[in-house]
């Protein structure tokens, strides 16, 4: 299995050939499909002669909506299918949520580059409340992250936390039924579908640490396609790429999936990569957090330190706990 997260670009590469064709698998969600067609716009205005294309896909994790996602296995069910149109000469690429990648990928695979980010932190949306501070004991909230939930049991132990699954239309629509007093989503996902008018207010991240990847964009293809992987590379973010590695480093290296309550979330601060990153118990009895700070330009190293800083307090622990 393959630990890394972007392609490398190569200095002094000769300009890419601009391709012809190019397929683009994606999931069948409308905040999928928006993300799918995103990167099909940026294509044609690079590669003004290509023909893009959308292959719609519907992956198990679209399936499965009646049990928690930590549950049923977690972000890979996302990712198959379309893995999987990759193989089979299907698809060129896949675009994904990189919150949604798992941490480890197959050595076939790659992730050819990482677009700029949108907003990372998460929205509260409400129908009655304006934030978190205002809800009183017993409201409920749904979510579908162990990591939110252990957030909000630590800060906010009088309310309610309940699974919430479904698409971002599914999720609003059992809010507005009121099935849930409010509900936390990623905010990039709403400003994306023009939703942002539904957001109350975000949730600073020291209330709410983002997932390792949230609110940027990956697109994947297969290791062996480098003339795939060459006309990419103008979609990368450096900054962005940078940060997410670091968060996924993170990740990777305490084992972190669905099952496991973990926060990693990188800034770009004067130049310095400031990295911070917590791992719970699902009900919030126990946090453990650290920061660290560097040269982007290390951002994997970073990642590395800033998991053992976390192991070093006792990070094993809760792993074995919840394993």
């Amino acid at each position: 299995m393959s630990s890394s997260t972007v392609s490398t670009v190569y200095p002094g590469a000769s300009a890419p050939v601009p391709p012809e064709r190019i397929t683009i698998a994606t999931r069948e969600s409308r905040l999928a499909l928006w993300q799918a067609e995103h990167v099909k716009a940026r294509l044609e205005g690079l590669y003004p002669g290509c023909r893009v294309e959308l292959l719609g896909m519907t992956t198990r994790g679209d399936q499965i909506l009646d049990r928690p996602l930590a549950k049923v296995g977690g972000k890979g069910l996302f990712v198959k299918e379309l893995e999987t149109a990759l193989l089979d000469g299907r698809a060129d690429i896949a675009v994904h949520s990189m919150k949604d990648v798992p941490m480890v990928m197959g050595d076939e695979f790659t992730l050819a580059c990482i677009s700029a980010r949108e907003v990372p932190l998460d929205a509260f949306v409400s129908n009655r409340y304006d934030s978190l501070a205002d809800m009183p004991p017993g409201t409920v909230v749904g979510t579908s992250s162990l990591r939110r939930e252990s957030q909000l049991h630590a800060m906010y132990p009088f309310l309610g936390v309940t699974s919430l699954r479904g698409n971002l239309d599914t999720r609003l629509r059992k809010l507005d039924e009121g099935q849930y007093d409010a509900i936390i989503l990623a905010a990039a996902g709403l400003i994306r579908l023009g939703l942002a008018d539904r957001i109350r207010s975000t949730l600073p991240s020291e209330v709410s640490l983002p997932a390792a990847g949230q609110g940027a964009l990956g697109i994947e293809c297969l290791s062996s396609r480098r003339e795939v992987i060459q006309y990419l590379q103008l979609l990368n973010d450096a900054d962005t790429s940078a940060c997410v590695r670091a968060e996924r480093t993170v990740a990777r290296a305490l084992a972190g999936s669905c099952e496991v309550p973990l926060g990693a979330y990188a800034e770009i601060r004067g130049g310095m990569l400031w990295l911070r990153g917590f791992v719970a118990l699902p009900d919030g009895s126990r946090i453990i957090r650290a920061e660290r700070e560097g040269n982007p330009s290390a951002a994997e190293e970073i990642g590395r330190a800033l998991a053992d800083d976390l192991l070093a307090q006792g990070a094993e622990g809760i792993l074995a706990e919840l394993g």
